[in-house]
């Protein structure tokens, strides 16, 4: 199984919406998913993953079927942490929190990193834990059962199928350090998915354990082709 973890386009965050650069961008991801094909697609419940899932559900004339644990709003309520001044920010983009992540007694904690004291007091185990279980039970119903214990999955039911998930930043960091059994903080802090990033996960397709392969990151090979600006969060251009 190919499994494509796409980030909406370029977003109005009120209303929530895609900018017309989005719309670009969503087409581009179409154009490109469309030469090999998808078989099914997933979406957040949001209005921006909706809308950049829309092109590609026209071109391969398949249906998009929503899923609201994976909107950002939930993540948000419980991925977040507040400023010196109370502005809400992600954990993961916060100083102190970012700092305290990459310590050498959060990182020596692994996957029981929240039980640390500095994160007792917040909802990061809470959202953490939420994901997991939601990432687990998505990816049974596809065909391959998570063994946290062991940190690789049993493929009861192994498939060549193509499964696109259109979905967020916040929500894609947690999400894809639960599906890859790397610790939050770690994957969260030190990677990250641009606009219309695609990230590319196979699934071997034989009986027995799998342990999935990222061959991309948040590619933005599409929007390259299309001649559309390539720029980081409109940050930064390379």
């Amino acid at each position: 199984m190919l499994f494509f973890l796409v980030r909406h386009g370029d977003p109005v965050y009120n209303p929530d919406s895609l900018t017309p650069l989005g719309k670009r961008q969503a087409e581009a991801v179409a154009k490109r998913l469309s030469l090999y094909g998808v078989d099914k697609i997933f979406a957040s419940t949001s209005t921006r993953a909706y809308e950049t899932a829309i092109p590609t559900s026209e071109l391969l004339k398949k249906e998009i079927i929503t899923l609201d644990w994976c909107n950002e709003s939930h993540a948000w309520r419980e991925l977040t942490t507040k400023t010196e001044t109370g502005r809400t920010t992600w954990c993961f983009q916060h100083k102190d929190c970012t700092k305290k992540m990459n310590s050498p007694e959060v990182r020596a904690l692994a996957h029981n990193w929240y039980d640390h004291e500095y994160f007792l007091s917040t909802t990061l185990k809470q959202g953490i834990e939420r994901i997991q279980i939601e990432s687990d039970n998505f990816f049974s119903e596809l065909g391959y059962v998570h063994d946290r214990q062991n940190f690789v999955y049993s493929a009861v039911n192994p498939t060549d199928m193509r499964i696109a998930l259109f979905a967020h930043q916040g929500f894609g960091l947690a999400f894809l350090s639960a599906l890859l059994d790397i610790p939050y903080p770690l994957f969260s802090t030190h990677f990250d998915i641009g606009h219309s990033g695609i990230t590319v996960i196979e699934f071997d397709n034989k009986e027995g354990d799998v342990v999935p392969k990222v061959l991309q990151l948040s590619s933005d090979a599409h929007i390259y082709r299309e001649g559309l600006p390539t720029n980081y969060q409109n940050r930064i251009r390379f």
